[in-house]
């Protein structure tokens, strides 16, 4: 089974600066061949992987910078591309700017990646043209390294390699026939509906107040100044501290589910539909004015569900649960909060505020969350038939909904592996 391992490099100063050479190129690699495929298509044309990989091998006689890198970087970066524009579109997918975009390059060929371990703490890793570099081996590599991807993150660099641990999933859970439905808010990240909460508090009132302040430090200062490099540099840092100690809530309570239940059932919430933003709407008897449309109000509730990271649950739950059997599934979100988890009346009046529901027909009162998390696993369980004894876990699948994030990572992987196999026939770089 394939999965991820990062840690923390310890480059040499002449190692930092030949990293930061390869995420520029890269960055322009990609630019260069964004801009180049707009304009086949502006011209009713098509360019794909192989031609730009050729054109690229060519300009190495006339940009030598281009033969410097590691050539497998670059052919990567055209196949993330072609990747992109076919999952997106040409015009969709975005530039990357040397300010939002920290350098980032992969060595997709495992052969060529030797990894030694020097002591307790300390191993090393020999990567295509930056030599032996040491890291922080926090825990065993666990595999054989498929490929590795070195990127800055902050003022440290980071690799994470992708491994192969051998490891098969188990032919049943470890609990068979438990399931959960999951309800995910903005008071409460996580509720079950056994009736238990899943919290974190990532940025407590003291840190945010603190961020306001930086931000503020950092709008007073002028473009380009060293001044407005280390404000962008304490800003980031706190935004940094706040997504790990997110993505350590969302590992833990991943843990959790996957290892405890063999059916777990989210509601389908497209994220980046809800919290889009709010359109100004003109005043149509006074030109320039613009109606109050609740935008501050929408723009706080925003900001909620984006600090809760409700997709990064989902997606660290399907992750461990390749390792447990557990079944992963989504349901519709429709009514779940207004329908009664007993009598099934559905009703906005029964939800009566955030925290409480009282059915109007039979009564029933208890969390509201806790009710439309029942009214999630509810639905799940008529979406999903459980396997019976003696049947593999992941046999039967869903027949909708499994998640549209997997199915479009199976086709990046199908898309990989072709452009990959393709290889061969193209000048090496």
């Amino acid at each position: 089974m394939l999965t991820g391992r990062r840690y923390r490099l310890d480059f040499t100063p002449e190692q930092g600066e030949f990293a930061e050479r390869i995420g520029g190129v890269c960055r322009s690699v990609w630019n260069t061949a964004l801009e180049q495929r707009r304009i086949h298509r502006r011209r009713g044309g098509w360019i794909g992987y192989h031609d730009q990989a050729r054109q690229v091998a060519e300009a190495k006689d006339d940009f030598p910078w281009l033969a410097e890198v590691p050539g497998h970087c670059l052919q990567q970066v055209l196949i993330d591309l072609d990747q992109a524009c076919a999952r997106h579109g040409t015009w969709k997918v975005r530039w990357k700017s040397k300010v939002g975009n920290p350098p980032s390059f992969r060595f997709p060929e495992g052969g060529k990646i030797t990894v030694e371990r020097l002591n307790r703490r300390w191993a090393r890793v020999k990567l295509p043209k930056l030599g032996w570099v040491r890291f922080r081996i926090t825990r065993p590599l666990g595999g054989k390294a498929k490929n590795a991807t070195v990127s800055r993150d902050g003022e440290h660099w980071y690799i994470s390699f992708l491994v192969e641990d051998g490891v098969t999933p188990p032919e049943r859970h470890a609990d068979p026939g438990s399931a959960v439905g999951i309800d995910r808010g903005v008071v409460k990240v996580v509720t079950r509906s056994d009736g238990r909460f899943h919290h974190q508090v990532f940025a407590r009132d003291r840190e945010v107040e603190h961020a306001r302040k930086l931000q503020r430090d950092f709008a007073r200062t002028t473009r380009g100044s060293a001044r407005r490099r280390k404000a962008a540099a304490r800003v980031a840092g706190m935004v940094r501290r706040v997504r790990r100690r997110r993505e350590d809530f969302a590992a833990k309570t991943a843990h959790t589910l996957a290892t405890g239940f063999e059916m777990v059932v989210f509601e389908a919430l497209k994220t980046k539909n809800m919290t889009a933003g709010v359109e100004p709407r003109p005043d149509p008897e006074r030109p320039g004015v613009f109606l109050p449309n609740g935008a501050a109000a929408k723009a706080g509730l925003n900001r909620s569900i984006l600090d809760k990271g409700w997709y990064r649950i989902e997606l660290a739950t399907r992750s461990r649960a390749r390792y447990t059997g557990t079944h992963v599934i989504t349901v519709s979100p429709a009514y779940t909060s207004q329908t009664c988890n007993v009598c099934k009346v559905v009703d906005r009046k029964s939800r009566e505020s955030q925290a409480v529901f009282r059915c109007t027909s039979c009564r029933h009162t208890e969390h509201a969350d806790v009710n439309a998390a029942r009214n999630v696993l509810t639905a799940g369980r008529a979406e999903f038939a459980q396997p019976g004894p003696g049947v593999r876990a992941g046999a039967r699948e869903p027949r909708h909904r499994v998640g549209r994030k997997a199915n479009r990572l199976a086709t990046a992987a199908q898309t990989t592996a072709t452009a990959a196999s393709g290889l061969a026939g193209i000048p090496r770089l």
